[in-house]
């Protein structure tokens, strides 16, 4: 029998929620990944290999799922972990990024000492659907840095949120699509 491969072993614990956070959407649960530690080891081993010939000094993680590969991601690259967090979430001085959602709009925020001008930031979600938040997590840390590229647990190509990436840096990368 054929073993399956890493994609197929970590679709096979994400969970399907129906209707959430809103009628109509199927949310992909990441949060059983957790309950297997030798498939999140073997996972965050994969997401640093897809980025071990790119130059990272750092690694952003987006509040709040993309805290928990980003800082493994991070120790896995031996690299500091920056928090980027919705807007007065930290508690010293920050600079920010204000963004459209669907309904309204969101502003993101980074400790304005977390971010070394100049360096190249790896950032990292747990999805990538529609890319609006991507960007404006992107756009924050352009303020004073470079984007290295974007690595996400989750594409869901079929929302074609990487074509908006494309335009800020073309290393987009992720473990699983849809």
């Amino acid at each position: 029998m054929k073993t399956k491969n890493l994609e197929e072993r970590v679709k096979s614990v994400i969970r399907d929620v129906q209707d959430f956070p809103k009628p109509g959407i199927l949310f992909k649960d990441i949060t059983p990944i957790l309950l297997h530690p030798s498939l999140l080891q073997e996972m965050v081993a994969a997401m640093a290999n897809q980025f071990k010939d790119v130059k990272v000094d750092a690694v952003a993680g987006i509040e709040s799922r993309g805290y928990l590969f980003g800082v493994l991601l991070a120790q896995k690259l031996q690299v500091p972990f920056i928090m980027i967090r919705k807007e007065g979430k930290l508690p010293a001085k920050t600079i920010n990024e204000s963004y459209d959602l669907e309904y309204g709009s969101a502003t993101i925020e980074v400790h304005e000492d977390a971010i070394t001008k100049g360096s190249h930031v790896l950032i990292h979600d747990d999805l990538l659907a529609t890319g609006g938040t991507a960007v404006a997590a992107a756009n924050l840390i352009q303020q004073k840095a470079h984007v290295a590229g974007f690595s996400f647990v989750i594409d869901l190509t079929f929302l074609e949120g990487s074509k908006k990436l494309k335009e800020i840096q073309p290393i987009i990368k992720s473990l699983i699509t849809y």
